[in-house]
């Protein structure tokens, strides 16, 4: 029965024209993005989607960074989703495949849920990390404590070439055009010591609330710097950010008052992006886009 229904499914790329599907299956599987979060992603990259009697059963997401010869070209893959009744049939593996099709010689990424990784690892893909959401409200923020010459501004409109690459340092990708598609919709603020910048944070609407995001600093203590301000400021506020499980930042949310509700294990097939260590990533642009 089952190998009759996966005949019947039908891939085809995913157009404007079939967000308003792929939003009822983020829903249905209570994922909490909104239809201007599917339009933001889908402008960015391209998408499949799988059909079963002219209605949509599946879709998957997928971004490139970096142009062909780029030493740090990438690709990033996510919002894999196959409807619940439909899933055992083999529609998240056809996705999958016809997603990698697109990226010949690049190394892909991905964030995956519990259930995803045994498709993920048969793919040949290989396990990074962790990343752990956090989400809530924080009502009472104390002041971060800056260190001498640490200091805290407004993004300026000069900024844009230091925040890619800054971005590009933490992760290994060309990350401008991403940059460039949330800065509008986003406020952010740089971290700056002795006046040089070494870190940012970005602060948007997304999904249920608010998402803080990403966030690029040079270690732990710039980072709370940066993350204390948007909560500092937004007291109240529901607030997600999902964040590697090494970055030293649980317990301190936690307090805050953003428990953790869940995680994903960040996933690699071929070699990982070179990262600088002095320049690290805290906290994601979203789990989809890494």
């Amino acid at each position: 029965m089952a190998t009759g229904i996966q005949v019947k499914a039908t891939l085809r790329r995913m157009t404007p024209a079939d967000l308003p599907a792929a939003h009822d299956l983020s829903r249905e599987v209570k994922w909490p993005h909104r239809i201007e979060d599917w339009e933001m992603m889908l402008a960015l990259g391209e998408g499949q989607v799988a059909e079963i009697d002219d209605r949509i059963v599946g879709s998957a997401l997928t971004w490139q960074f970096g142009a062909d010869g780029d030493a740090s070209r990438a690709a990033t893959i996510g919002m894999v989703i196959v409807t619940p009744h439909a899933q055992g049939m083999g529609i998240g593996r056809r996705l999958m495949e016809a997603l990698l099709e697109r990226h010949p010689g690049r190394s892909v990424m991905l964030n995956a849920t519990e259930e995803g990784l045994p498709l993920y690892e048969k793919l040949g893909f290989e396990r990074l990390g962790t990343i752990v959401q956090h989400q809530g409200a924080a009502f009472r923020v104390p002041v971060a404590e800056l260190i001498p010459g640490e200091r805290v501004r407004p993004l300026g409109t000069k900024d844009d070439e230091t925040l890619f690459a800054l971005a590009r340092a933490a992760t290994g990708m060309d990350r401008r055009a991403l940059l460039e598609a949330i800065l509008p919709g986003a406020q952010g603020v740089m971290l700056t010591r002795e006046n040089e910048p070494v870190g940012f944070a970005l602060f948007r609407r997304f999904g249920r609330g608010y998402l803080i995001g990403p966030v690029v600093a040079p270690d732990v203590g710039g980072a709370k710097v940066l993350i204390s301000h948007w909560l500092g400021s937004n007291a109240g506020a529901f607030c997600r950010m999902d964040v590697p499980e090494t970055s030293g930042l649980a317990e301190w949310l936690e307090d805050l008052g953003l428990p953790q509700v869940g995680r994903v294990v960040t996933m690699v097939r071929g070699p990982a992006p070179a990262t600088d260590p002095a320049t690290r990533l805290f906290s994601l642009t979203t789990q989809a886009l890494g």
